[in-house]
């Protein structure tokens, strides 16, 4: 993530960043939706042992929160303007480059987990950050006392092992870097531990005993999207783009594009290719091979590769393609 040392120093000077900036008002918003069971995260585990099922974030079930966050600062700027008088302010949420999370622990919004997240013992993990720089000077909060003691739980429970020892993450073996940031391809000797998920990864939370304090929403628009709730990789594999497109109007998942949505799900599919067999993924992915798009053609002759022991329907197209599926298109 090139951006992140682009800016330098200006992340852990708000001044710098936004000249005048006396004072930074961090909050939080929850964003599980307001029905979400007792037993959510035995839920969640169980969704990723459904191979053929998609797998997104829960953040990402819903509208964009940058589309939501934002605002409601805004708001919040409003009602101070309101109670002193003009002030110089600016809003951020995951927007700019702002150290969030420690911000986070210095204003008693929580600390920072050994998963790198922050948390809050009355609200676990699963909450939005966000940002109000102003010019106006401000008493601050305390910060709150961690809580993480031994506790290994994220760590251990990270498919590619992408934290790397606490409080430290390898952004390039992180699922939800690598769905989502990384334009390129998914690096082969990961694509297995992916699983089902195509946007994102919530492991490190699902095993993190706080999150049985998380909180639901207070706003309707973290409700999962109804195409969400149950979609299976193929049937999100027969989109076309403009379908793409309309589905994901107001969501986190349109950032990623076509092309990576497309990529995501063969590495899916060819998870659950392997361990199905199923032969509607085969026709499904081989119909789909371009090798214009070499990238997209690596990760589908990668996933028809999965299935070619379990199917010999597979095992066919794999050999009539004439090229090793692990090498480039």
């Amino acid at each position: 993530m090139g951006y992140m040392a682009a800016h330098g120093l200006k992340r852990a000077r708000p001044a710098e960043l936004v000249p005048g900036t006396v004072s930074v008002i961090s909050a939080r918003m929850d964003y599980l939706p307001a029905d979400t069971a007792p037993a959510w995260q035995a839920a969640e585990w169980q969704r990723l042992q459904q191979p053929a099922r998609a797998q997104v974030s829960l953040y990402a079930r819903g509208r964009d929160y940058h589309k939501v966050v934002r605002p409601r600062l805004q708001q919040l700027a409003d009602r101070l303007q309101a109670e002193v008088g003009p002030i110089g302010h600016r809003a951020f949420s995951d927007s700019a480059p702002v150290l969030e999370v420690e911000l986070a622990s210095r204003s008693g919004n929580g600390w920072r987990g050994r998963h790198t997240l922050a948390l809050h013992r009355d609200a676990g993990s699963m909450f939005f950050l966000g940002e109000l720089f102003v010019d106006l000077a401000l008493p601050p909060t305390d910060p709150v006392s961690a809580h993480c003691g031994q506790c290994r739980a994220c760590i251990d429970a990270c498919p590619t092992q992408a934290i790397v020892a606490p409080y430290r993450v390898d952004a390039r073996r992180c699922i939800s870097y690598l769905t989502i940031e990384n334009d390129g391809p998914i690096p082969l000797e990961l694509r297995a531990a992916v699983g089902n998920r195509i946007y994102g990864c919530d492991d490190c939370q699902l095993a993190c005993p706080w999150n049985k304090y998380a909180r639901r929403a207070l706003l309707p628009d973290f409700e999962p999207r109804p195409w969400l709730s149950e979609a299976t990789l193929l049937e999100l594999w027969a989109w076309g783009e403009d379908e793409f497109l309309r589905r994901t109007e107001g969501s986190p998942i349109r950032r990623i594009g076509w092309r990576r949505w497309r990529r995501n799900l063969a590495v899916g599919l060819g998870n659950a290719l392997r361990a199905s067999g199923d032969a509607a993924i085969v026709q499904a992915l081989a119909d789909a091979r371009d090798p214009v798009d070499e990238m997209l053609c690596d990760h589908i002759d990668w996933a028809l590769a999965q299935g070619a022991a379990a199917s010999p329907a597979a095992a066919r197209l794999v050999a009539s393609s004439g090229r090793d599926p692990l090498k480039a298109c």
